[in-house]
């Protein structure tokens, strides 16, 4: 009843939470210079460059064509709802546009937030949940494997590869994986895509065509995102494995007869899972886990390079909608890690 009560009460944080972080948000879009009325006077600017020169010729000065530039300045901020004032702009983004999700695209006036974050939602679900998947399959056993044999030249040799891994920047391994699978630099293999999430002929191939198309192309971006969180999540298993291995309720167990298969697999493992949880609540997340650099590399069309175009080329409905979708789903992120926390210990109390 306890635990119902906590969760309950982190449900009902949820409100005011998102609230606190759309608006904060919201206010920082509509105070930041270089906004979408800028942006477009700017053009205007230099598409009518000429005619201002002419105007102010013929009148002798450039007071016309600065009462017609700040007309059009005004018609602009009407045509944003930049002249009503920022909570009611606020209010009409949360409710009458439904948290953004059917607010007009400042660049794409013909589609809604929604319409452009669903198009590139299915290549990052794919990227996301597949990374995530492997990498608890990798780092899980491996973390246990090192646990087991710590010390040994097992632990020595994949502490070595996996402490080089993490510290390439991703961006550099990247195009070293580019350069060396995918025939960029002559008489290296040219085994992987170099680029994109399917061929040009996608359409015309059969089913298992299809699918080993895309696998191939997600093989070396599945590899960068894998690398950022293995060393961490690998380190972080070994280290609670063997925390448990030297807890005394383990030498209990053995002091009672228990074989070490029991004390191991029985006891240690569940109780070393725990901090590993807390990122079991990243799965709600992980259409969003593509890094932006990662899909520049790879010119993959996902919500990585979705949010930075929006963000600048100041397409704050797109912007917004992305960020109201990841705060839910990372809000309630952190409530499925306490509830696999339950999972995998009852004994856990959250008061």
């Amino acid at each position: 009843m306890e635990r119902l009560d906590y969760f309950i009460r982190r449900l009902l944080l949820l409100v005011p939470t998102f609230l606190g972080i759309t608006l904060l948000c919201f206010l920082i879009t509509q105070f930041v210079p270089g906004g979408p009325v800028e942006q477009l006077m700017l053009q205007l600017r230099g598409m009518g460059a000429g005619g201002e020169v002419s105007l102010a010729a013929g009148t002798g000065g450039s007071s016309a064509s600065d009462q017609s530039a700040e007309a059009e300045r005004q018609a602009f901020v009407k045509h944003f709802g930049f002249d009503q004032p920022v909570l009611v702009r606020y209010w009409h983004w949360l409710w009458h546009d439904r948290c953004g999700m059917l607010a007009r695209s400042y660049k794409f006036s013909n589609k809604t937030a929604w319409e452009m974050i669903s198009q590139r939602f299915p290549v990052s679900l794919a990227f996301g949940l597949t990374s995530f998947v492997f990498t608890y399959l990798v780092c899980i056993p491996l973390g246990v494997g090192k646990a087991l044999r710590h010390g040994e030249p097992f632990d020595l040799v994949s502490s070595v590869l996996v402490f080089v891994g993490y510290a390439i920047p991703v961006f550099a391994l990247g195009m070293l994986l580019k350069m060396l699978f995918c025939g960029t630099v002559e008489g290296l293999w040219d085994i992987f895509p170099a680029a994109g999430f399917h061929a040009p002929n996608y359409a015309e191939l059969s089913f298992w065509g299809k699918a080993k198309d895309v696998v191939f192309h997600m093989c070396l971006p599945i590899l960068c995102y894998m690398a950022g969180a293995f060393a961490m999540l690998t380190l972080l298993m070994k280290n609670s494995l063997l925390e448990q291995i030297n807890s005394d309720y383990i030498r209990t167990v053995y002091a009672k007869g228990g074989s070490t298969a029991r004390a191991l697999w029985g006891h240690a493992l569940r109780n070393a899972l725990v901090p590993v949880a807390t990122g079991f609540g990243g799965i709600l997340t992980v259409m969003f886990a593509g890094s932006v650099i990662i899909e520049r590399v790879f010119e993959i069309p996902g919500m990585g390079n979705l949010s930075l175009e929006a963000i600048v080329g100041r397409d704050y409905p797109v912007f917004m909608g992305i960020l109201a979708l990841t705060s839910i789903l990372g809000l309630l992120g952190n409530i499925l890690s306490d509830f696999c926390y339950v999972l995998i210990d009852p004994r856990i109390n959250f008061n």
